[in-house]
């Protein structure tokens, strides 16, 4: 095993900065969190990796990415070599690639006025604990006037399950929010020892489907009906899918009369879900319906205090002050913009001031529009690649091949060429912007799990770079 380098391990933590606003968050954290910079040797940079998988994935899937990457951080050329952690570094490495954590949650005593009690002995999970992520928690979720009554309503959830909004919906733009107040009630209630359901409403779909395909719809209801707590993420994906919703409407009605606790999260208001069931948007909204707003100033600036302070960082008000008046969108492009000024502060050796900031702020600049392709290069790039005409792409053909071919063309037309859903639905005919942002996040999700799809989306990016 070659010795660690200091310096590998600071490039590497420059590059995970890069890499972490380039690729989706399931890829990175699949396959770059737990990786570290080994060494630096003779024009070699050595990346250690937590088992011979991640490996040979990075190899495969991301090499390509990495090496523009880490050449653009080192400012010179590097051939890059995958190598597998040796058990006695095994620590290191995970140290090496998780964010710290603030102290424990606090616990509760279990159960409520509202929600029936359960024997110690029944009162197990109904779900493994990872599909809740420990890092979004009421303790690391900023409150601000955007978003205080979401934190509120959160709160006297868990406080009183089942009988205080029940159910609690919670919507808003994507990036602001909302899924962390969702696993933040989540890891509460289950520090409760409540019994628990997390799943996506693509989860729920697929779940649902596979129950009546397999004849196991006993099994479905029980699973879904003997939960505490269901925590359903993006109910507007529910649109369309009729007989998914027969489903969700029979288990929301069993979970609401046991006084059962349902928080569910949306994209927009529940009357704004127009071809969704009424009778569905009726029960949603006869509970609390609550939104969260982009956050002003002073929260951005409450939020990049905190994150640096969980960074172990002293960062100039001023600087704070510019990186909150620059990103404004979300939450997911402020963190982003200080982990950013974080690598190029670390790699450069230079204290984070306001010149690093200009400076950071211009190259990324110059970067995103040297990244950027045009709409029509991506519509012919995955034209080309799945040999399917442009014009086909933008019509209604729905078979399983120009389907797929049209949900990346809509990922990669937000990815690279920066399109919003509702400018992707009009260049593909005319498509909802619902329509788009379900097939962006179907292709998000499936490269986690689909190698075949994942490289065919590499070797139309390359093709898109070259």
């Amino acid at each position: 095993m070659t010795a660690n380098t200091p310096g590998a391990r600071q490039i590497w933590c420059a590059v995970l900065g890069e890499l972490q606003l380039q690729v989706t968050r399931p890829s990175y954290e699949t396959w770059l969190k737990g990786t570290v910079g080994i060494a630096q040797l003779d024009g070699e940079f050595i990346v250690g990796t937590p088992n011979a998988f991640v490996a040979e994935m990075l190899e495969q899937r991301m090499y390509t990415l990495i090496s523009q990457t880490v050449e653009r951080v080192i400012k010179g050329p590097a051939d890059i070599r995958f190598q597998v952690i040796q058990d006695d570094e095994s620590d290191e490495i995970k140290e090496a690639g998780s964010p710290r954590t603030t102290g424990a949650q606090a616990s509760f005593s279990p159960g409520g006025p509202g929600l029936p009690q359960a024997d110690d002995d029944q009162r197990q999970p109904a779900q493994p604990p990872s599909r809740l992520n420990p890092k979004y928690t009421f303790d690391t979720f900023v409150v601000g006037k955007s978003n205080e009554l979401a934190h509120a309503a959160a709160l006297a959830v868990v406080e009183n399950p089942g009988a205080t909004y029940n159910p609690l919906v919670m919507y808003s733009d994507v990036g602001l929010g909302k899924t962390h107040l969702l696993h933040a009630i989540g890891e509460r209630m289950r520090a409760q020892g409540l019994r628990l359901i997390y799943a996506t409403t693509e989860e729920f779909t697929n779940d649902y489907i596979k129950a009546i395909r397999e004849g196991k719809t006993e099994e479905f209801r029980l699973r879904y009906r003997n939960a505490d707590v269901l925590l359903l993420d993006d109910i507007q994906f529910l649109i369309g899918k009729e007989q998914t919703q027969e489903g969700f409407f029979h288990t929301f009605n069993a979970l609401h009369m046991s006084n059962r606790q349902i928080v569910i999260t949306s994209d927009r208001p529940a009357s704004a879900l127009k071809t969704l069931e009424r009778r569905i948007t009726s029960r949603l909204a006869g509970g609390l319906v609550v939104d969260i707003q982009p956050p002003d100033l002073e929260t951005r600036l409450a939020i990049l205090r905190a994150k640096a302070e969980l960074m172990g960082l002293d960062v100039d008000p001023v600087v704070l002050e510019m990186l909150g008046t620059r990103a404004h969108r979300n939450i997911r492009e402020l963190e982003g913009s200080l982990n950013r000024l974080v690598a190029y502060a670390d790699l450069t050796r230079r204290p984070i001031n306001v010149d690093l900031v200009v400076q950071v702020a211009a190259d990324t600049r110059q970067q995103e529009e040297a990244h950027q392709v045009s709409e029509e290069a991506v519509l012919e790039g995955v034209s080309s690649y799945y040999k399917i005409d442009i014009e086909t792409l933008k019509g209604r053909k729905r078979d399983r091949k120009t389907a797929l071919a049209r949900q990346v063309a809509m990922y990669l037309l937000r990815e690279e060429a920066n399109m919003g859903a509702t400018a992707i639905g009009r260049l593909l005919g005319g498509k909802d912007h619902t329509t788009v942002l379900h097939g962006c996040r179907t292709v998000e999700n499936q490269q986690n799990v689909n190698d075949r799809l994942r490289m065919d989306i590499l070797k139309i990016r390359e093709s898109l770079a070259g």
